[in-house]
């Protein structure tokens, strides 16, 4: 998806920079490939399942949990200021 490549570039922009899921929950994270990897758990998050929540947001924390890996971060991540941009 074209459109989503300036969000993944501004995700890994920020790789290692410190997070907040919507629980208060700190956390970094680094890019391996298409897979992100959070601080906080052994889980990889592939750039797809990202792409899947981009149509969705802005998207209350809830409702993310059917449709991706790891939401609690693909939410965190999607809706932090450095990476929306004001978007959404």
């Amino acid at each position: 998806m074209a459109e989503f490549d300036p969000v993944w570039e501004r995700i890994a922009a920020h790789e290692r920079a410190f997070f907040k899921t919507h629980g208060g929950r700190w956390f970094t994270y680094r890019i391996e490939g298409e897979d992100l990897l959070p601080s906080q758990t052994e889980l990889a998050i592939p750039r797809s399942d990202f792409e899947l929540a981009y149509p969705l947001l802005p998207v209350p924390p809830p409702k993310l949990n059917k449709f991706v890996r790891g939401p609690a971060y693909v939410w965190a991540i999607l809706h932090d200021p450095r990476i929306s941009a004001g978007q959404w």
